[in-house]
Formats: structure tokens, C-alpha cells, sequence
């Protein structure tokens, strides 16, 4: 039979674990619903992510309306093998976004938005362009 001592020692060991995790499943919690909510996905980077079931010319359109409907200036726009990516600027916002083809009818898009270009990561606005492009896509 374990000691009055072990049995202190294993459930303040569990009360310390119980406190330190919760609210890591907090975070994850709200991350999963927000997720499971608007369909899109996201990284612990900070990028966001959304997989489409359009060709990429289609998405590539729907996501430079996207960015013009939301007034953010697209910088710059390139081909890197089968992905295109798009360069914009957002107030203090580096915006990317990944046009990836992954068949001829689905595309991967995905989209980073930095602030004042440091460590800071904007979720909301990349999912805001997800979510944009999305309405986009389903219209056009």
C-alpha cells in the first residue's frame, strides 16, 4: 500500500500538470472550433491554409478580387514552378499568399500576414483573405 507521502507527492504532481495544461487545452480547443467553424486550417507558424476543389487560375482570380475587396496592394506576383505567390502590403501587414496547384482541378492556398515585419503573426486577416476568396470561388 503506498504511503501517505508517495500518494501527496502523485497528486500534487497531478494538481501542478492539470494547472500548467490547461491552458494549453484552452488554446487548442478554441484553434480546433475556430478551424472546424470557418473550414480553414492553421499552423502554429502562423500560416493559414484552405485546399480548394477549383482549378488554380480560378482561385488566383478569386484571390487577387479578394485582396482588391479588401483594399490591400498587391506588391508583387510570381511563378515558382506550380505554385504562384503573391506579395501585398496591408497598413504595417506583410501579406504572402501560396497559389499551389495540386491536381488541375484542386488548389492549395495559403496565406501569412506579418506585422511591422517581425515575429508578429495576423491569423485574422489571413484567414479574412481565405475567407474572401472563398465566397470568390464559389460565385465565379
Amino acid at each position: 500500500m503506498p504511503s501517505i507521502l508517495a500518494r501527496s507527492l502523485r497528486f500534487s504532481l497531478a494538481v501542478v500538470l492539470f494547472l500548467a495544461l490547461s491552458g494549453c487545452a484552452a488554446v487548442a480547443l478554441t484553434a480546433v472550433g475556430v478551424g472546424m467553424a470557418t473550414g480553414v486550417s492553421h499552423t502554429l507558424g502562423g500560416i493559414v491554409y484552405k485546399t480548394f476543389a477549383a482549378p488554380q487560375p480560378k482561385v488566383r482570380r478569386s484571390t487577387v478580387a479578394a485582396l482588391g475587396r479588401m483594399q490591400i496592394r498587391i506588391v508583387e506576383a510570381k511563378h515558382e514552378g506550380s505554385t504562384e505567390v503573391i506579395k501585398a502590403r496591408a497598413a504595417d501587414r506583410d501579406i504572402a499568399v501560396e497559389i499551389e496547384a495540386l491536381t488541375p482541378n484542386t488548389t492549395r492556398l495559403s496565406v501569412t500576414a506579418v506585422k511591422d515585419g517581425g515575429l508578429i503573426r495576423d491569423a485574422a486577416t489571413a484567414t479574412e483573405i481565405i475567407l474572401q476568396t472563398e465566397k470568390l470561388v464559389g460565385t465565379g
